[in-house]
């Protein structure tokens, strides 16, 4: 009897029904039942390793297994322990287990490396007959995939149908590893389209569902678009994945380290959120060896950006132990080296790291060559003698820029400017060092530093107008207040003259366009005006007379020149019914025959209310559009009988 739950057939009964229904938990419960009272059924036992593995507990079904393995023999359960090892990423484990067993069965081929899996699953789909040769062949395909992606091999066509979404998908992939982006997005997208259709059959799925299952393809097309360049749109789609939150541990992780990458060092808070998904319970037996790996490198460089040195060193301690060879923990590591001023140390490292590993020795002597560069820059800043000479401030300005090390470069100026502003203050290679140190910062984005060095500059020339022309537009991002107040002392208009040679401007190399010698008229130059338009346009206006004297005001709005009078000011109309009873606006303008005799009479405009022509034609391009009269008022309407609100 089991401890009072009734008799032991009964809860056999129970684990049957449950194991046919598929409520594996359910039947877990009966099977403890019954090993309470007694642990070492095997059959109990057998059945509580398939309720756990169904239900996806591996770590506690080898559990299991490990612990009764005097009553399970390995021919009896060696298949299960196999594929626990397997799920739990434990490969190596699982192989030693599947070779360990006496009698090889089909569903042990199955789970052998994949070098040789293609072989023997091509063996299965030939010679077995049963319900699971769709299955085979979606495995089928996913092996290809995986040499396609892990092992850069182009996988031999095999004529696989695509008649389901993890089919299409698979093919994808293997398009991906092949460098065949665009096509690889179209194929997801017709995985896609496939789910969709598949979950739409069932009544049972709801959108969260389908969504979820349709997460890896989204986070696949992320993938597409990150390596083609799109990683704006990557970004977005990575995001809606990690949104739904789906159940694979797996796929968050990968998702996660993917923003992290397009991330870098910047958004690093972002980064710090996501990098816990990547570390998430079970991920270690999701994903493969070498994404474990691109992982645990993408937590080291966060941990240096973020100044984490020894997080930075603990991680990296962990990748070198499990791989040595691999030349990128040992380059992460001699940069953080680097941050931390001790270039020697870096160039010991990976000298060290190149006669250990040959195989690795070209990317590693490039690198070391670029720290022989930086200590190259500080001997010659040690260099008293030449340190300040702008021969040497020029060559360690430009190897520091070469480098993109402009925070170095503008140290040299700030050493440079410091140095002359004591020795020699206002001096000509003073002033042409601040000159230069701005027109550096100016080019690389820096201008909030460059506006102490232009207002230097404009102190000791108030009248160079360029100079404060940069200084305005440095401040007017940095601050509009200061760039407002400084603009009070630009000259005026008026003050400024251009004194230009039009000729000689046309046929400069900067000229857009070259007027031809046969258009020039002998004895006279164009104006500046003149040459804009023709500069613009092409061509020179219709109207142009090369014998009139242009007017020099031409340029200035119409109110802003000597001769403008202001508009003349028409005749009012006569207004009926303003001022006293009786009184008229007009007067005696209407009561005066002999002006309007002369009129001659006119049609009315449309909309306009009275007759009288105008003086002057306007062209109907320049034609303002007729002033309606006065509205007239509409008659009232009666009120509908019986109604509230009128009509």
């Amino acid at each position: 009897m089991a401890s009072g739950s009734g008799p032991v057939s009964a809860l056999w009964t129970e684990i049957n029904r449950c194991g046919q229904n598929g409520d594996f938990t359910r039947a877990l419960k009966a099977v403890n039942k019954i090993l309470y009272e007694n642990k070492d059924d095997v059959t109990a036992l057998c059945c509580k390793i398939v309720c756990l593995i169904q239900n996806g507990g591996f770590k506690e079904a080898l559990n299991v297994i490990n612990t009764h393995t005097k009553s399970l023999t390995s021919d009896m359960i060696g298949f299960e322990k196999a594929y626990c090892e397997y799920r739990l990423n434990r490969v190596e484990h699982a192989l030693k287990t599947i070779q360990g067993i006496p009698e090889q069965t089909d569903k042990l081929k199955e789970l052998e490396r994949y070098d040789e899996c293609l072989a023997v699953y091509k063996d299965l789909i030939r010679n077995s007959q049963d319900d699971y040769e769709e299955e085979r062949k979606t495995n089928l395909s996913a092996v290809l995939a995986a040499q396609s992606t892990w092992e850069n091999t182009s996988p031999e066509d095999l004529g696989l149908p695509e008649s389901s979404y993890e089919l299409c998908y698979n093919a994808a992939c293997c398009l991906i590893g092949q460098g065949q982006l665009s096509q690889a997005m179209q194929k997801l997208q017709k995985a896609e389209e496939l789910c969709r259709k598949s979950l739409a059959e069932d009544s049972d799925v709801t959108d969260e569902d389908v969504e979820a299952e349709l997460a890896i393809i989204h986070s696949q097309m992320a993938y597409v678009m990150q390596l083609q360049g799109r990683t704006e749109d990557a970004l977005q789609l990575y995001n809606q994945v990690i949104k739904l939150k789906p159940s694979d541990v797996g796929l968050l992780a990968v998702t996660a380290n993917n923003i992290i990458t397009i991330n870098k060092d910047q958004n690093v808070f972002d980064s710090k959120k996501k990098v816990k998904l990547t570390s998430a319970e079970g991920v270690e037996h999701k994903l493969a060896k070498k994404q474990l790996q691109a992982i645990e490198i993408n937590k080291a460089l966060l941990a240096m950006y973020t100044n984490q040195a020894d997080q930075c060193k603990k991680l990296l301690a962990s990748q070198q132990a499990q791989s040595p060879g691999h030349p990128r923990p040992v380059l992460i590591q001699v940069a953080q080296l680097c941050r931390e001023k001790q270039h020697n140390k870096a160039i010991e490292l990976l000298q060290r790291f190149s006669d250990q590993h040959p195989e690795s020795a070209s990317g590693i002597k490039l690198t070391m060559a670029q720290l022989y560069l930086t200590q190259a820059c500080d001997i010659l800043k040690s260099i008293e003698e030449f340190k300040y000479k702008p021969g040497m401030i020029s060559a360690l300005v430009t190897m520091y820029t070469n480098e993109e090390d402009i925070d170095s470069a503008i140290d040299v100026f700030t050493q440079a400017i410091q140095h002359y502003q004591s020795e020699q203050p206002g001096s000509a290679i003073h002033l042409s060092l601040v000159r230069e140190a701005a027109n550096y910062k100016l080019k690389y984005g820096r201008k909030k530093e460059a506006t102490s060095d232009l207002e230097q500059l404009w102190k000791q020339n108030t009248n160079d107008v360029h100079t404060l022309a940069q200084l305005i537009s440095a401040y007017s991002l940095v601050d509009q207040d200061k760039a407002k107040a400084l603009s009070k002392h630009l000259p005026s208009p008026d003050t400024m003259s251009f004194n230009v040679d039009v000729d000689e401007l046309e046929n400069s190399h900067g000229a857009t366009y070259v007027r031809k010698k046969a258009a020039k008229v002998v004895g006279e130059s164009h104006k500046f005006g003149d040459l804009f338009i023709f500069l613009y346009s092409g061509k020179l206006p219709k109207n142009y007379d090369p014998k009139s004297t242009p007017d020099p005001e031409r340029w200035l709005p119409i109110r802003e020149r000597s001769y403008y009078r202001g508009k003349k000011k028409g005749k009012k109309k006569e207004q009926v019914g303003r001022g006293t009873q009786g009184a008229t606006s007009g007067g005696s303008a209407e009561l005066d025959a002999s002006k309007s005799a002369s009129s001659p009479p006119t049609s009315p405009q449309p909309g306009s209310g009275t007759g009288t022509a105008t003086s002057n034609a306007v062209p109907p391009r320049q034609q303002k559009p007729a002033v309606a009269g006065a509205a007239r008022k509409k008659a009232p309407q009666k009120k509908k009988k019986g109604g509230k609100g009128g009509w």
